[in-house]
Order: structure tokens, then C-alpha cells, then sequence
């Protein structure tokens, strides 16, 4: 006895074995509606709009408009770079919110960070002979020399100068009422001392504090409170901006100098308004130091030294001679009249020398600061008020005081001079 094989005809048509295959209920869904273009308004975005407390329109009682082809949509599809693109243009105020509903940020290169660069400097002559550098107010540009001057109390100057002015009167009347030269000798035992002390004070002043700065002993970092005011000696390295040498461009530095000097004879062409006769003057001065780390040799602890942004530093850097220019010299090099050319300097008859120092990573260095401590950070920052030597009677030396962070570099940086 067969049995039969059921079989079933499908829609097409078709004959098929088996059983029609029952259809199983579907669970009823919720209705849901097709999302309505808004066309870029934000005012029937729904939840968008009420992000930022815009009132938002009935979407039920307003008629929506019909979505536009892509080809005359400026904003769809390929179109998109077309009519809306090109340069983005620079606001002021608050942000204004797009057709698009996006928040921007701004124009690009608006930040702070648009114009912060490294490493080389990039030159922009101008027509009064001044060169600005590209670094930005990351890096400090630093004047022509450190100001050392002399402290002393006011009584003391007072004293010093009501008994000089009596000795010049009581001198100036013996020698009118005695006739004689004796009473001149003795007027100028007691007034001579006093300038004597006070020219070998301006010249012996800056060795002194540069002795004071030596003999300063070293403190280690580990038990320096906040505050406190130390002297650190270690090995230095750059920060987030490194620096570099405008003529011999020594890569990597935290501080850099170079200076052009010229010499004045009898009726040459002077170098600034107070260049003298038979001197070197300062023609044009390069000075830039920023924030960089120093190793203690001590603790072996390291320190942010914050020599930027405007802060007051006294670096005291003995620079090389690199270029010389006599009277029989006066071939110029190609670098030294590119170097001249792009900071609008004339290259005339001129008896010229320049020099450049500069600090380079991995130099041993000597700072003198205040200690900082900030969220697990050591910084060393420039003191409030100016540092003092105090009074040095062994050799006859004023209290010399200087301001800022005092920076020294006891490595060698004399090398050959280029030849030109």
C-alpha cells in the first residue's frame, strides 16, 4: 500500500511537496511615523531645538514642506562642497549656531595655538631695521644687558652726603681764609675716598655679584619647601619650545643670544644714541630664553624653570666671537651679508664684531630662583624682589642687587672664529 505525498501550489503557480507552511500572527506594532525633513531649521528639530531653549514649533499643525531634489539642494550629496565651501570666515563674540544645527569652534588658526612654533626662527624684515621673531609671548625677548645696580639705606647715602657736602664748604672756606695748599690736601683725603669707592664700585660691581652667584652653596630639591629661595645646579633640557641660534643655527636651545657690535673712531657713524668716541656700541641685540627643565645633581629631582612668557631673567652668558671685521678684513662672508640683509642692516665701511652665546641641552647651568610647588609640579620662578649680595668689606664692595631668575653656564662655548 503507497501513501501519498501531499503537495501544495505555490502563488506562481508552481507545484511543491509538503504542506503550505502556516503563517504565524504577526504582534501588533506601534504606528510610527516618517521623520519630516526641517530643511535646516532648528526651530522644528525637536529635541535639538530644545538643547538650546528655542521654541519649537507644532509639527502637527504645520504643513511640511516638500524635500527638494538633490540637484538643487546646495547641501546634499556632491553638491555639498559647492556652494557652501570656501574660506571660513573669522567671528567675534559669541559662537553663532550653523543652519546645519553644529557648533563650531571657530575659524581654523584662531586658537592659541595657531601661532606657537619651535625650533627655528622664521624672520620678517620691516623698514625700521627691527627683526621679530616668530616664537610668540611663549618665549622672553630680553634687553641688551643685565642691570646690576648698588643698595643702601637712606640714612647711610644721607649721612655720606651732608659729610661730604660740610668737608667741601669748611674746605672751600680755610682755603679762602688760610691762603694755603695744605687745607686743599686735606679736603681731598676726606672727599677723595668717597668717589674712589664709588668707581670701584661700578667697575668691580658685576664680578662681584658674578663671585656671589659662585660661592652661593647648592640646595637640594627634595627638602626645598615652597617658597624658599635656592640655587640649583644641574643638567638642562628644552621645553615645549625649543630654541635655536640666529647666525651659527645651533639646534636645541634654552637660551640664545647674538649681538652686533661696531667700533667708533673720531667722527664715525655711531652704533645707538649713546655710542662714545674710540668705544664699541651695541648695533642690534638678539636675546630669547624660555621655560625649560633642570636636573638636580643633588636629588636627581626635575624642576620646570618658567624663564617665558615675559619673565624677568639675568642671564649671565659669556658669548663667542664668531664674526670679526677690521680694517683689513673686509671680505663678507655670504651667511654674515644674508644675515645682515635680513634684518635690514647696511653692510658699509664698518669696523664690526659679532657674537653669539646661547645655552644649548645638556649644558650644565646655575639657577637662582624661588621654589614653586603647584599640583605636584616644582617650578622655579624669578623672585618678587631684587636679590642682594649684601655688603662685601673684604673688598671694599657695595650690596649689588639684581632682579629676576640668575642664570649661569660655566661650560666653555669659545670656539674659532669663522673667517670671512
Amino acid at each position: 500500500m503507497t501513501t501519498r505525498i501531499p503537495s501544495h501550489q505555490l502563488s506562481s503557480g508552481l507545484y511543491v511537496s509538503g504542506r503550505p507552511e502556516q503563517l504565524k500572527e504577526r504582534q501588533p506594532t506601534m504606528a510610527s511615523r516618517a521623520v519630516p525633513y526641517t530643511g535646516g531649521d532648528v526651530k522644528k528639530s525637536g529635541e535639538l531645538g530644545k538643547m538650546f531653549d528655542i521654541q519649537v514649533t507644532d509639527q502637527a499643525n504645520t504643513k511640511l514642506p516638500s524635500r527638494p531634489s538633490s540637484s538643487s539642494q546646495p547641501n546634499s550629496g556632491s553638491v555639498r562642497s559647492g556652494s557652501n565651501s570656501g574660506p571660513v570666515k573669522k567671528t567675534s563674540g559669541p559662537l553663532p549656531l550653523q543652519p546645519t544645527g553644529l557648533i563650531t569652534s571657530g575659524p581654523i588658526g584662531s586658537g592659541p595655538l595657531s601661532n606657537r612654533r619651535s625650533g627655528q626662527l622664521d624672520y620678517s624684515g620691516s623698514g625700521s631695521g627691527s627683526v621679530k621673531a616668530g616664537y610668540g609671548s611663549a618665549v622672553t625677548s630680553l634687553g641688551e644687558d643685565v642691570k646690576v645696580g648698588f643698595r643702601v639705606s637712606r640714612a647711610v647715602a644721607w649721612v655720606v652726603m651732608v659729610v661730604v657736602a660740610m668737608g667741601v664748604m669748611v674746605g672751600a672756606f680755610l682755603i679762602v681764609a688760610v691762603k694755603k695748599a695744605v687745607v686743599l690736601v686735606a679736603v681731598a683725603a676726606v672727599v677723595g675716598p668717597f668717589f674712589i669707592g664709588m668707581i670701584w664700585n661700578c667697575v668691580w660691581g658685576r664680578r662681584g655679584l658674578l663671585g656671589f652667584v659662585k660661592k652661593y652653596p647648592d640646595t637640594e630639591l627634595r627638602g626645598a619647601i615652597d617658597g624658599q629661595y635656592v640655587k640649583v645646579t644641574g643638567v638642562v633640557t628644552c621645553g615645549s619650545i625649543p630654541l635655536e641660534s640666529s647666525y651659527q643655527r645651533v639646534p636645541r636651545c634654552v637660551y640664545v643670544s647674538t649681538e652686533l657690535h661696531e667700533y667708533k673712531g673720531c667722527g664715525g657713524k655711531s652704533a645707538n644714541p649713546k655710542h662714545r668716541c674710540f668705544s664699541w656700541g651695541s648695533r642690534h641685540s638678539e636675546k630669547y630664553v624660555s621655560d625649560f627643565y633642570i636636573s638636580d645633581f643633588q636629588s636627581g629631582l626635575r624642576a620646570l624653570v618658567k624663564a617665558g612668557y615675559g619673565a624677568k631673567v639675568a642671564p649671565f652668558v659669556k658669548p663667542a666671537t664668531v664674526v670679526n671685521i677690521t680694517k683689513g678684513n673686509r671680505d663678507l662672508s655670504p651667511s654674515f651679508l644674508r644675515w645682515l640683509a635680513d634684518r635690514n642692516l647696511s653692510s658699509d665701511d664698518r669696523i664690526m664684531r659679532l657674537k653669539e652665546g646661547y645655552i644649548k641641552e645638556g649644558s650644565t647651568v646655575s639657577v637662582m630662583g624661588v621654589v614653586r610647588r603647584h599640583d605636584n609640579v616644582l617650578m622655579i620662578v624669578p623672585s618678587t624682589e631684587p636679590v642682594s649680595t649684601g655688603c662685601r668689606w673684604s673688598r671694599c664692595l657695595l650690596p649689588t642687587y639684581v632682579e629676576g631668575l640668575i642664570l649661569t653656564c660655566d661650560d666653555n662655548q669659545d670656539g674659532d672664529v669663522v673667517p670671512v
